[in-house]
């Protein structure tokens, strides 16, 4: 397989390269080989940074001559302007390896289109680099499931698709894939926006709808006057240090409290969406039933404003880099005949373990939650069956009965009995224990954030 060969290749320059900077060596080495093998169809590549003339000029500092060729297709592609690494010629850099490596990718056999090959090579690092930097990766990489289930969900096929906070790209790929779209998002951290900025690239997206540079969402908006046909996010979970301005426009809803920023991206994109638009937003479970320094009134006043039209409960061990369980919420300006309704889906129960500690959505889990969503959102569409309240799964509530729960929207309030999926009998005892032991740390990750939360409290009292 060739993405395992790269990989194999790429490990050899591990320990020779600033870990922080790994993933744009081999990211951008890839690039390059996209921009060569697709040149004149795609970008404008000059003659010195084509790959035939790099593998026949190793002989000397490789590495001098792969920053020339990444400054010679920037100045030749002004979408890239800013974008492509250049630190291959560096001392801490073992130019042997750097060498072994553009060699193997040169010999490489991309078959078929290769804009499709590269680009999944592409993805395939991005995982694999996830996997390796566990925690870390949560700034670039949402698992491609959970990416899924969104794209899926909504069906981005026309118009705006936004991400406020977009790592690596990979919403825009997968909703890139349903139908032509325009991209429009930001990424505060550089070398993640550079990442996102060759992902669209390779997948044959405009990568200017990122922007000329990287930027925070909350205090430097660089799209203030969007009003977005589709958003898809996955924002830091339960953010404590974020910059909070109290008079902003997009807290229409209520202040969010210093300590926890997932109802200013709530806010956020709820100001971004057009007249018709549709969000998915993934967030921490505590989202869905926080009181804490005024959360439940502003959920009270998102409800009462009926912008919510669905919640999922995500089963545990999706994410690798927290163990705080998650949710996503489903928001759309426009709720057709189901105004007045939220659809609550448990799917706590769904998902395959991979591992010992790792657990994804398989493509029927997936269909099985999109497919009762659009079939109680649109009850015209042809289905075997129409939608009906599924136990332990799946119920539809009016506002009055999300009122009479105190505005508390985990799915698990409204499905009624459990499914067998989440029957402890049915889980392997070591699969149990890991999933326990996440959950633990995620409710001790919970209280250090509510006691940050009440020492800020008592710090504005005195």
């Amino acid at each position: 397989m060739i993405q395992d060969i790269l990989w194999r290749a790429a490990n050899k320059l591990r320990g020779s390269v600033d870990a922080a900077q790994y993933k744009e060596f081999v990211l951008g080495l890839v690039f390059l080989k996209y921009v060569s093998d697709t040149a004149g169809s795609v970008f404008r590549v000059p003659a010195n940074a084509r790959w035939e003339h790099l593998a026949a000029h190793t002989g000397g500092r490789v590495g001098a001559l792969l920053d020339a060729a990444m400054d010679a297709i920037m100045r030749e592609n002004p979408s890239l302007a800013g974008v492509l690494p250049r630190i291959f010629d560096r001392d801490n850099v073992d130019q042997d390896r750097l060498r072994e490596l553009v060699g193997v990718i040169g010999d490489a056999r991309f078959t078929g289109d290769a804009r499709d090959v590269l680009g999944e090579v592409y993805e395939y690092f991005l995982e694999r680099f996830a996997r390796a930097e566990g925690k870390r990766a949560g700034e670039f990489y949402t698992p491609a499931s959970v990416v899924t289930l969104l794209v899926e969900m909504l069906r981005p096929d026309h118009g705006r698709v936004y991400d406020p906070c977009c790592g690596s790209g990979g919403m825009f790929v997968q909703a890139g894939r349903r139908s032509p779209i325009t991209v429009v998002g930001q990424e505060a951290n550089e070398r993640t926006w550079r990442l996102a900025k060759m992902n669209l690239a390779i997948h044959g997206i405009d990568p200017r709808g990122l922007g000329d540079r990287w930027a925070d969402t909350f205090t430097d908006d660089r799209h203030p006057d969007l009003r977005a046909d589709f958003i898809l996010a996955n924002p830091p979970f339960n953010m404590s240090d974020w910059p909070r301005r109290e008079d902003d426009p997009r807290w229409r809803h209520g202040l969010p409290p210093r300590g926890n920023a997932n109802y200013a991206w709530l806010q956020h994109i709820i100001a971004k969406l057009g007249p018709r638009g549709g969000a998915g937003v993934v967030l921490a479970n505590g989202s869905m039933s926080s009181r804490l320094a005024g959360e439940g009134d502003i959920r009270r006043a998102i409800v009462e404003d009926d912008l919510v039209e669905c919640m999922v409960a995500l089963p545990p061990n999706l994410f690798r880099t927290t163990a705080i369980p998650a949710c996503v919420w489903f928001l759309s300006r426009d709720k057709g005949r189901r105004k007045g309704q939220v659809l609550f889906i448990d799917a706590r129960g769904l998902g395959t373990m991979t591992g010992r500690t790792e657990r994804v959505l398989t493509d029927a889990d997936i269909q099985r939650v999109a497919g009762t969503f659009h079939a109680w959102r649109d009850p015209g569409i042809k289905t075997k069956r129409g939608y009906e309240d599924t136990p332990g799964f799946s119920y539809a509530a009016n506002l009055d009965e999300i009122r009479s729960r105190d505005h508390v929207l985990s799915p698990g309030r409204y499905v009624g009995a459990a499914g067998a999926g989440d029957d402890p009998a049915a889980e392997p005892p070591p699969d149990r224990i890991a999933r326990l032991t996440k959950e633990l740390q995620a409710c001790l990750d919970e209280s250090r954030r509510r006691e940050d939360v009440l020492r800020d409290r008592l710090r504005d009292l005195t």
